[in-house]
């Protein structure tokens, strides 16, 4: 027999930031407020960036990168983080 670790962990359990119910609604409004301002400002910086020629130089190519990027780390963690509030679901598997 090999020594090692033979435990299977499949989920996650993750803890809430409040427990008492009524601060859940004003956690997710504010959660849900700040990533609509993340995502509809970077999204603002795109069209700002891709619609003036003036724009087209390395420092704004790389702004517009950084917001993409930002874009699309926001948008893989904060929707279920906010799914997960609504349905008090305190588990999240291995693969999510």
């Amino acid at each position: 027999m090999e020594p090692g670790n033979d435990s299977q962990i499949s989920e996650f359990f993750l803890l809430g930031f409040a427990e008492r119910p009524e601060l859940q609604l004003l956690i997710f409004g504010l959660f849900l407020s700040m990533y609509l301002i993340t995502v509809f400002g970077n999204l603002l910086i795109l069209l700002a960036v891709s619609s003036d020629s003036r724009l087209h130089t390395p420092m704004y190519f790389f702004l517009a990168n950084l917001s993409f990027v930002d874009i699309c780390f926001t948008s893989t963690t904060v929707p279920k983080m906010l799914w997960n509030m609504q349905t008090q679901t305190k588990v999240i598997t291995y693969a999510g």
